[in-house]
């Protein structure tokens, strides 16, 4: 309907600014759903953004328009109100056309048609040196959850999880791997602070102990002792742990890619499970080892050279982003030939439009906030237009627990699982709750509320609609009727009520609210919608009876509550949250 009544201003536009010589390009029409039903449905400021070009009075020009707009039977009047918006009053009749065409496509219902778009969306991509915890399942849901969105808007949506694999992190990751291990092994080995804690380190070294017996043993009493060395004691932490990865280096030799294979096999597959388990899959897994395997991040820098946005200083490669509104340049490959992880980025975001994405959105934590420009100063001196890539970011999510806030530490290892989490509460809760909030607020996430199976809990009270129904159609076969939904269809003018016809106001909304969702990345739009549906669904459910001997209207009400039941069916599944028959 929206599209409808934005064609019919565009023709009545078009036709009033003929007799304008040179009146330049058309304002872009902005047409919104009204808060007051005594505003109509619709409403667009089209005469007030008219106004100041042509020095003329808003309500003057939305007259003029008014009198240029094709009819229309959808429309019953057409008002102006208050400076100068316009408002659309539409009849009864064509609001409930929303109920027949809700059951005629069901699930495909609000589903627009490809627009040829390809974007990738890259979320989460955690590295792959620990558990997913409970921050990274807030990215995990509102990124699926936008995905279904924006396929549904129309565009060809391919999910990517980026797996850090490669550099520093991970050669921590097997230095603690390993250190446990000797710990099994029986010697006693003082763990660096800055290691990777947590009892899962501790069970990959009892896989490699089971599968290597005691092969990866230390000999050397001078390398023992290197190893034992405090460096709490006054000592460089971060150079502590890089001379740990030096020598396990030369000592394990062909046995370190062993160890680093096990830790990364290991902790990656717990990731795909997680993920798989809260209902979200991925198109493809990228790694960052393939990007140096192919020489793509070398590539890349060279091309960057030849364009002269490389330079050196300090024996480090350093990339002129502030040529390209960065604050600061920065280091592409280190003092000791390394590549940074910034190299591996601009190299991945290249390979992304190589492989002939037309945009490009990554939903990284709020952490990287200033990690953004720098992105954004690579694209542009790669030749892209840097509105082609899109960042989002993603608070951390806090727990509660009886009121009070569970304490976590990603880095000594006390952190909630999103395994955890989702055992606990559920899939369905925990994919709704996080997306309860925009993605840039902090939330914080009731564990109570969520398990409690009551009004107050949002997921459950939506459910609980759907299932409603469900129910009243399996007491209508029991009462020895059925549902006849043509003679539904032709009766739904009976929905007279202001109940009936708030919900079937609400219902032609979904497709507005479904669009909004993808054009502003906010799933939690679509979150409130359905919450508010549930509302005016329950207050009606309490309010009528359905299985009624007047047959029209017994049917035509059936006809109400099953696009009801489809809409939540249809919203929940695009959140990644299921729609029980059954509570």
């Amino acid at each position: 309907m929206q599209e409808h009544i934005t064609s019919l201003i565009a023709e009545a536009l078009a036709d009033f600014v003929s007799s304008y010589e040179n009146f330049g390009p058309q304002p872009q029409i902005e047409l919104g759903r009204t808060k007051d039903p005594e505003h109509g449905e619709f409403s667009t400021n089209i005469a007030l953004k008219l106004a100041g070009r042509l020095k003329s009075s808003p309500r003057e020009i939305a007259d003029s328009l008014i009198a240029k707009l094709p009819e229309s039977k959808s429309i019953k009047k057409v008002e102006v109100a208050g400076p100068g918006f316009i408002n659309f009053f539409l009849n009864p009749e064509s609001q409930n056309q929303i109920i027949k065409s809700i059951l005629e496509k069901n699930s495909r219902f609000g589903l627009q048609g490809s627009n040829g778009k390809k974007i990738c969306l890259e979320f989460v991509s955690a590295n792959p040196t620990g558990p997913l915890h409970v921050g990274h399942g807030r990215g995990a849901a509102y990124g699926a959850s936008l995905a279904n969105i924006l396929q549904a808007a129309g565009f060809k949506v391919t999910t990517e999880y980026y797996v850090n694999d490669a550099g520093r992190q991970m050669d921590i990751l097997t230095v603690s791997v390993w250190l446990r291990y000797l710990d099994l092994s029986g010697i006693e080995v003082r763990f660096p602070d800055n290691g990777y804690q947590g009892d899962y380190i501790w069970d990959i070294g009892a896989r490699i102990h089971r599968q290597r017996k005691e092969e990866l043993k230390i000999d050397s009493d001078e390398l023992l002792r290197n190893i034992r060395a405090d460096e709490a004691q006054g000592g460089d932490k971060e150079q502590h742990i890089d001379d740990l990865i030096a020598k396990a280096k030369v000592y394990l030799k062909d046995n370190y890619t062993y160890v680093f294979k096990i830790a990364l096999e290991t902790i990656l597959q717990n990731i795909k499970q997680d993920l798989k388990s809260f209902r979200v899959e991925y198109d493809n897994w990228f790694s960052e080892i393939s990007l140096n395997d192919s020489n793509e991040i070398d590539k890349t820098i060279k091309d960057l050279e030849g364009k002269g946005d490389i330079y050196s200083k300090q024996n480090a490669k350093w990339f002129k982003t502030t040529a390209y509104g960065d604050d600061k340049d920065r280091v592409v490959v280190r003092e000791n030939g390394l590549n940074t992880y910034f190299a591996s980025d601009i190299a991945y975001h290249k390979n992304k439009f190589d492989r002939g994405f037309d945009n490009l959105i990554n939903i990284w934590g709020a952490d990287h906030h200033g990690y953004i420009p720098r992105m954004q100063a690579s694209i542009k001196a790669m030749g892209f237009e840097p509105k082609r890539l899109t960042m989002l970011l993603v608070q951390f999510a806090n727990l509660y627990r009886s009121g009070e806030k569970i304490p976590m530490s990603t880095r000594s290892g006390s952190f909630v699982t999103l395994r955890e989490l989702y055992t606990e509460v559920g899939v369905d809760a925990a994919r709704y709750f996080y997306i309860m909030r925009k993605s840039e607020q902090h939330l914080d996430f009731d564990l109570d509320l969520a398990k409690s199976k009551s009004n107050e809990n949002p997921v459950y009270y939506i459910q609980y609609a759907h299932a409603r129904t469900q129910s009243v159609m399996h007491k209508l076969k029991q009462h020895g009727f059925s549902w006849d939904v043509d003679q539904g269809l032709d009766n739904l003018e009976l929905l007279t009520t202001d109940k009936e016809q708030a919900l079937i106001k609400r219902l032609n909304q979904y497709q507005d609210i479904l669009l909004k969702s993808a054009d502003n990345f906010a799933p939690h739009y679509l979150a409130f919608y359905l919450k508010d549906l549930a509302n005016e669904y329950h207050t009606y459910y309490n309010a009528y009876k359905f299985i009624l001997d007047d047959e029209d209207l017994r049917n035509a009400r059936l006809c109400l509550i099953n696009a009801v039941r489809i809409i939540i069916h249809n919203g929940l599944g695009l959140i990644g949250v299921l729609a029980p028959d059954k509570m």
